[in-house]
């Protein structure tokens, strides 16, 4: 087995040339995308389904009107007639004139007020209990759809860590991609570290000089550069992990905001759900 990582979301497009039809993709997008997926999961929820553009979601609605929709975009819940600002996609409903798409510009529009944001918290089995669920987010739904051409794709974060290993452990891919979803185009340093810790689990030890180089790993089971990059990180910060992810530059903006500052400590809740979120050939994403 050898694990790889992208650790900025600028490295996404490439995937569409690599080969991943042997290869167990684990997207992260600890604050927030992929705790929110494993959330709703283990309250309940059917399925979730993640789409690139908020257009899309819209789309899934109107022909299932039975779907809640869930999403954000700089951060906040999707609302009605709002001109949403700093993403470089270009997204627009389709009547709507669409200038400049680089950041900054006025480049996202929805019909509707979403039912729900990106907060994990919002997804109680109140909520959520039985419902499929059409997600849209800055990144990380774009990320688990940029790994479409993988045999596996997996929705992880330090919520179901553990249970997430152990199901690649049992099914030994040939390669193991971890996928860093990022800060718009930047690195997300709560995704790296997230998956450090994987690499460290996957190894089944933690890093020390004994270690081949660099913890390469030993025998069958290989790291690349980027992957020891993420494991060093992680190794670094792993004795106050709160502490390091609340410098980070998501964390920084959630706990400004009043009504979500206690995502970032749901968020680092370790292997609280025993669970593995993992995407089918449909495109939905299913509790395993």
């Amino acid at each position: 087995m050898k694990i790889d990582a992208i650790l900025s979301p600028a490295e996404l497009p490439a995937l569409a040339k690599r080969d991943l039809r042997s290869a167990a993709c684990v997207v992260f997008d600890v604050l927030r995308a992929t705790s929110t997926i494993v959330t709703a999961l283990h309250n309940g929820a059917k399925a979730i389904v993640p789409v690139s553009e908020i257009a899309e979601a819209l789309a899934i609605q109107k022909k299932r009107p039975d779907i809640l929709l869930g999403g954000e975009r700089d951060g906040v819940r999707i609302r009605a007639a709002h001109k949403w600002h700093g993403h470089p996609a270009r997204e627009s409903s389709a009547d709507t004139e669409v200038g400049n798409t680089q950041a900054g510009s006025l480049c996202h529009y929805s019909d509707v007020d979403f039912d729900l944001g990106n907060s994990p918290r919002e997804y109680t089995k109140e909520n959520v209990r039985g419902k499929t669920i059409v997600s849209t987010t800055t990144n990380g739904t774009r990320a688990l759809r940029a790994c479409a051409g993988a045999k596996t794709i997996l929705a992880a974060s330090f919520l179901n860590l553990t249970a997430t290993v152990e199901f690649i452990k049992k099914n030994q891919p040939a390669q193991v991609l971890l996928v860093c979803a990022g800060t718009r185009e930047n690195t997300a340093l709560e995704d790296v570290l997230a998956a450090g810790a994987m690499c460290e689990m996957l190894l089944n030890e933690p890093l020390t000089p004994a270690l081949s180089p660099l913890g390469r790993g030993e025998g069958d089971l290989q790291m690349s550069d980027s992957a020891v990059v993420a494991r060093a990180v992680y190794t670094q910060a792993k004795s106050d992990l709160a502490a390091a992810v609340r410098a980070s530059e998501n964390a920084r903006r959630l706990l400004a905001i009043p009504e979500l500052c206690d995502d970032v400590p749901f968020c680092l809740q370790r292997d609280v759900f025993p669970l593995v979120a993992k995407m089918e050939a449909d495109g939905t994403i299913r509790s395993r």
